[in-house]
């Protein structure tokens, strides 16, 4: 009996493993393969670093096997790891070249502890308030046909201006499935991503990004002005998305209310919302010398969770979905981090609207943190190109990821890019507007940390500038070198 139960816990124990194991061997067989092209023809011998066309190619993956995003997305990451380890390049970790992976991982894992804890922690907070009873009286207060539809998206974009795109988009998307019927079109699914992310682009607790520029020492009142550009893409991309869904499955405002609201579990929202928002100001304040060893947001939120659970148990259940979402999300930005950057073109609004655009397939948050260590930029158009940019495609936010949890449907590059054709056109339209009525003002007021980047909590970039007194002997040794004329 025994030695069967042994067998029994043998086969359950398994598939994971060889999981991993497949994820670790084809991952660097990868890497391997091409440190050796790396190694044998030279790192620039295509003119590109070999980096990006491993992410290219796990991108690519990711768009033509969208149901294997998970395992691509990590095969992928151990092929950039095990390129950079095996060709001897090493990682970059503040400013310092050929640094271990066990380095670079202890610089990363508190904005990967916090973007986890986050994911799983607000899907459960958007679950709690799926129960309490409120979605399903929603229908009463909003008006009929698409009104009513894009009434829900411009609470979202609300919400997330002083909440989080993330928890906004969740919860949009949890009163969305009720009141349509669990029927959401994908154009209104991008609707309520690009809305969520159009919502916190003024607001530096509504996006990771403008909390990086805060943490980099943009006033937050520098960022606001990118709500212009918000508010046109709020109707820009709204209007069309909230008429395709009405067409496709109108709002029903007679659902039947059968269950009674829970108190308690709104108490349990309000209590985790809180939790979010304080953790997020006080880590920038009285917390700031000790966010370096825990991620606080993560703990804010989970501490909320556990202390609320005998108030309303939550749907433990969902956990493992939310992980596996999370997980893939974590994996692209891992591999983003690994990226050789070193350089972005030179501040002007065309290359903040190109950056943004190319933050749909690129993480915006190293490309944040770069345009951060250069300077110049006019940070409302980069906080809303960043910001809106990403949702053109729906793993290039954070938003976007959480909420394909929900409908997996929208896992497919091909079929979000066709049914999300209003976010491009909302994107161009809004950063055009912002552009036209606030103009380009360059802000040079980003705080470094003695010559070694922008202090934006853990995220730094590569290929840091030396220190401004190191430049100057440079200069000066040039100078006395310089022959006579």
């Amino acid at each position: 009996m025994f030695q069967r139960a042994r067998r029994l816990k043998f086969r359950l124990a398994t598939p994971p493993a060889l999981y991993l194991l497949g994820v670790w061997g084809i991952g660097t067989a990868i890497g391997a393969a091409v440190a050796a092209v790396a190694v044998h023809f030279g790192q620039d011998a295509i003119g590109v670093p070999f980096e990006y066309v491993l992410f290219v190619a796990t991108l690519a993956g990711i768009t033509l096997k969208h149901g294997l995003a998970l395992p691509i997305a990590a095969t992928g990451m151990v092929a950039v790891g095990s390129y950079k380890m095996l060709t001897g390049f090493g990682f970059t970790v503040g400013g310092v070249a050929g640094q271990t992976l066990a380095a670079k991982f202890g610089h990363e894992w508190i904005i990967l502890g916090d973007l986890l804890g986050l994911l799983i922690g607000f899907g459960l907070l958007a679950d709690h308030f799926e129960r309490s009873g409120v979605p399903e009286r929603i229908p009463k207060l909003l008006p009929k046909g698409a009104p009513g539809a894009f009434a829900l998206l411009a609470a979202v974009f609300v919400l997330s201006g002083f909440l989080d795109n993330i928890a906004a988009a969740m919860i949009g998307g949890g009163v969305a499935s009720t009141v349509f019927k669990r029927r959401v079109h994908l154009s209104y699914l991008g609707g309520l991503v690009v809305c969520s992310n159009a919502g916190g682009a003024g607001s530096v607790l509504g996006d990771t990004t403008t909390t990086m520029m805060w943490l980099g020492g943009v006033p937050p009142v520098t960022v606001m002005p990118a709500y212009i550009g918000a508010f046109v893409t709020l109707f820009a991309c709204g209007i069309p998305a909230a008429i395709i869904q009405s067409r496709y499955s109108p709002l029903d405002s007679k659902v039947r209310v059968e269950e009674p609201i829970e108190p308690k579990r709104l108490l349990c929202v309000a209590a985790i919302l809180a939790a979010a928002v304080t953790a997020n100001v006080l880590r920038k304040g009285p917390l700031a010398p000790y966010e370096h060893y825990a991620p606080l947001l993560a703990v804010a939120i989970w501490g909320a969770l556990l202390a609320t659970a005998p108030l309303a148990r939550p749907t433990w259940e969902i956990v493992p979905g939310l992980a596996k979402t999370s997980l893939f999300l974590l994996c692209l930005v891992f591999t983003a981090a690994m990226m050789p950057l070193n350089d972005l073109p030179e501040p002007t609004a065309l290359s903040a609207f190109v950056i943004g655009s190319v933050s749909a397939v690129f993480d915006n948050i190293p490309l944040t943190a770069l345009a951060l260590k250069q300077g110049g930029y006019d940070w409302s158009l980069m906080a809303y190109a960043v910001g809106v940019g990403g949702s053109m495609l729906w793993f290039g936010s954070s938003a976007g990821v959480a909420l394909c949890t929900r409908f997996p449907a929208g896992r497919s590059t091909i079929k979000w890019v066709k049914n999300g054709w209003h976010i491009p056109i909302g994107y161009a339209l809004g950063f055009y507007t912002l552009y036209l009525l606030h103009g380009w003002v360059p802000d040079h007021h980003v705080e470094t940390g003695g010559g070694h980047g922008p202090v934006i909590g853990h995220t730094e970039v590569e290929g840091e500038a030396p220190p401004a007194d190191q430049r100057a002997l440079e200069l000066d040794a040039g100078a006395h070198d310089a022959p006579a004329h």
